[in-house]
């Protein structure tokens, strides 16, 4: 028994010093020990044309140039002297300069200077307001320039490049994309097709071009919808479609020529649109039909709803306005209307809108409408409302203490206690200046007030004067 016993213990004692040999020995073809990790490759980098945008900016700039005021006409006392000072874009070798009419108004004289230090004057200056474009020529050829691309073809996404004198700082570039396409009805301009971008815009950056990355101009820097007057909003710039034919018309005849009908309208809400057993949404109202004009002519009348104008659908009253100046001058095109339950179709020639070769009226002959008579009372923005209201320190306008009851200003939207910071671009420091300032619009055209809103946005009201 005892010797089985220890026999069993070496045949164990045997058997584990064995495994331990055949343990510690590497297996027949394996490594000794764990093998390091292999990184993946990495993909390879992209090349420099997505690195950096240096490529388009080299294209670019040499067809942006620095536009400042040289010269102006006496205006009211408390309006803004300051030259007109902003940024443009040659369009043309042969000294055609595209920027914002907002930039040259008023002046009689421009200094352009080019990328390359080159100064050129000129009073050649040709204005399209109701677009907010004007052209500026200069005597010299061979100049660098950029060409148009195409506005529509742009999507949202897109990356485009915002290129001016931000401040004076000429030859400033700023990058973003495209934000939204065919923004209209933001009471900037009476035709409008703006592209807005998140690439920042500054005072100085009107007039300038929005490029795509092939370089190509597919907008005109123009207006910024923002708190604080500075980068941080909403960018807009008039489409490349709009300014490239509005400039064609600027170069050819000096003036824009636009197809006249003959006809005010308004939006058709859903107590007219009941009256007149149309469908809301479906059509505008015609509010007045010009004596002698085009519609009077083809029949139209005071009441009609007008659902299409040559066969293009009719929203809201932008949208006929869009429509019936890009009709073509001399033909007969059809007006559809609704009318006392029927559908009638008016056939209406299209006349040239003489009215567009008028001149300007000259600075100062106002329509004489004072802040009361708008129905406003304004009183001086105070540094302790300033303070109590934590607006920015160098904030400069007045404040609306009371708006009258059926009066222009509540028809037009304005509040109590919003501050007005610019009318019509004059800059609104005092209630004296304010008043100076309204009564120099025009009746025709109404007063733009530059409003800030009680939770700091800052946006446009048309204020009509009559």
């Amino acid at each position: 028994m005892f010797a089985r016993r220890w026999s069993v213990a070496l045949g164990c004692l045997a058997l584990g010093a064995l495994g331990a040999m055949f343990v510690s020995q590497p297996l027949a073809g394996q490594p000794a020990e764990a093998p390091a990790p292999v990184p993946v490759p990495a993909a390879p980098l992209p090349g420099r044309e997505w690195q950096s945008l240096a490529p388009v900016v080299k294209r670019v700039l040499p067809g942006v140039v620095c536009i400042e005021g040289k010269g102006r006409p006496k205006r009211a006392a408390g309006e803004d002297t300051d030259p007109g000072f902003g940024s443009g874009v040659i369009i043309d070798p042969n000294g055609v300069v595209l920027t914002n009419n907002h930039v040259v108004a008023d002046l009689e004289t421009v200094e352009v200077t080019l990328h390359d230090g080159r100064k050129f004057t000129s009073a050649d200056i040709r204005r399209d307001p109701k677009t907010d474009l004007a052209l500026v020529k200069l005597d010299t050829k061979d100049l660098p320039f950029l060409e148009f691309g195409d506005s529509d073809a742009m999507e949202v996404g897109d990356r485009v490049l915002a290129v001016g004198a931000p401040f004076g700082l000429t030859g400033s570039v700023t990058s973003g994309i495209v934000s939204a396409k065919s923004r209209n009805n933001l009471k900037l301009n009476t035709f409008e097709n703006f592209i807005q971008t998140d690439a920042a815009l500054n005072p100085g950056n009107s007039g300038g071009p929005l490029v795509s990355l092939d370089g190509k101009v597919i907008g005109l820097t123009a207006a910024i919808k923002t708190r604080t007057g500075g980068f941080q909003g909403v960018g807009l710039a008039v489409s490349s479609n709009l300014a490239k034919r509005v400039a064609g018309d600027l170069l050819k005849n000096g003036v824009v020529k636009r197809s006249y009908v003959g006809i005010a309208v308004r939006d058709l809400d859903d107590a007219t649109a009941k009256k007149a057993g149309a469908k809301p949404g479906a059509g505008v109202v015609v509010t007045k039909v010009g004596d002698d004009s085009p519609a009077a002519k083809a029949g139209v009348q005071v009441g009609d709803v007008i659902t299409k104008v040559n066969g293009v659908a009719v929203k809201d009253a932008r949208d006929l306005i869009r429509i019936s100046t890009a009709l073509p001058v001399g033909e007969t095109v059809d007006v559809h209307l609704w009318r006392d339950g029927k559908f009638y179709v008016g056939k209406v020639k299209v006349e040239e809108e003489q009215r567009a070769l008028k001149p300007e009226p000259p600075a100062g002959a106002g329509a004489n409408v004072s802040a009361t008579d708008a129905g406003l009372v304004i009183t001086d923005l105070s540094d302790d409302q300033i303070r109590l209201r934590k607006l920015p320190k160098d904030v400069k306008g007045v404040v609306i203490s009371g708006v009258a009851k059926n009066s222009l200003a509540e028809k037009a939207g304005l509040q109590r206690g919003q501050i007005v910071l610019r009318v019509d671009k004059t800059p609104t420091p005092t209630a004296l200046a304010f008043d100076q300032a309204l009564r120099a619009a025009t009746a025709d055209k109404g007063a733009v007030l530059q409003v800030m809103k009680a939770n700091g946005d800052v946006d446009f009201v048309l204020l009509k004067l009559k």
